[in-house]
């Protein structure tokens, strides 16, 4: 009993210090995960992340006697139930999460287990022999007897995904050495600063992000516009209408200000501007010449240089 306790205590300061430390963690599920895998994501994740695991009832009971000095973590109580274990970092939430992610193994068809997504059985020769064709036929499975052995002639899905596999279903799959599952850790939630969110949120990139922020301020924008009630989006889109508004009445009456000289001038002396733009078009078409000159004269250098002496 006294070395029950002192483990307890030795895990409570552990994942007291490790939530000090951290400011994210990855609330995993490791349901049909094997030791191995394990020891294979903590070596990956090694000087990245700490990976622990422990009892629910021990672990709630650990957060439950920190929330009077850490009560941003009782968000995490929900969540500690099944089989589940903590990962903690400091690091790139989205490298850290393909690394947890990306540690798969295939596995067979066990009977009763749920199937976490379709199982199909594909056409084609089997390999056994006719004496099974029965079995096939059990299961709605098409065969026919081809080369003296059993050929599927359809692709046919044998197990639903979100149904549990039924022992005939597992024992067709396990006879064709189809692994139709793979097992691995997964993300239930993330904890980041105070915060927690699905996995799905790490997907978002930084593009879809600065266009949520930008579509969000023109609908601000809109808005405090069309109710005439100022905002820090508005206020540009403001002034600049209002300056419009002073030009306007500045060129419909004979008060003239700096900025409105220009545009009173361009009104009563049209030809002087109509004039200056086919000047300035064709200051910039000799200038073009100027630069394409010494070009032509190169060729014409290289050519005397080179076949004209020939002709």
């Amino acid at each position: 009993m006294g070395g029950t306790r002192d483990k307890k205590v030795e895990y409570f300061a552990k994942l007291r210090e490790l939530l000090e430390e951290y400011k994210s963690i990855f609330i995993v599920g490791v349901d049909n995960v094997s030791s191995q895998q394990m020891h294979e994501i903590r070596k990956s994740l090694r000087g990245e992340a700490t990976v622990l695991m422990g009892k629910n009832t021990m672990v709630r009971r650990a957060v439950r006697g920190l929330l009077a000095e850490l009560p941003q973590f009782e968000k995490l109580l929900p969540f500690v139930k099944g089989n589940v274990g903590f990962i903690f970092t400091n690091s790139d939430l989205k490298s850290i999460r393909e690394v947890i992610t990306s540690n798969v193994v295939a596995a067979p068809a066990k009977a009763g287990a749920v199937a976490p997504k379709d199982v199909w059985v594909p056409a084609g020769n089997t390999g056994m022999e006719p004496g099974k064709t029965s079995f096939f036929q059990a299961l709605g499975v098409p065969t026919k007897i081809a080369r003296g052995f059993i050929e599927i002639v359809n692709d046919v899905k044998v197990v639903e995904a979100n149904n549990k596999v039924g022992p005939s279903e597992a024992s067709l799959l396990n006879m064709l050495n189809i692994s139709p599952f793979t097992y691995g850790m997964t993300v239930v939630q993330v904890y980041d600063n105070g915060q927690i969110f699905p996995a799905s949120i790490l997907d978002i990139t930084d593009d879809e992000l600065v266009g949520h922020f930008v579509s969000a301020i023109n609908t601000i924008a809109s808005i405090s516009l069309a109710i005439g009630y100022p905002t820090l989006p508005s206020v540009g889109h403001s002034v600049v209408n209002n300056y419009k508004n002073v030009l306007a009445l500045s060129i419909a009456t004979d008060y003239t200000f700096e900025g409105s000289e220009a545009i009173k001038d361009r009104l009563a002396n049209p030809e002087a501007y109509a004039a200056a733009a086919p000047a300035a078009a064709a200051a910039s078409t000799d200038a073009a010449a100027e630069e394409a000159a010494p070009a032509e004269e190169e060729e014409e250098s290289d050519d005397d240089m080179g076949f004209g002496l020939f002709d």
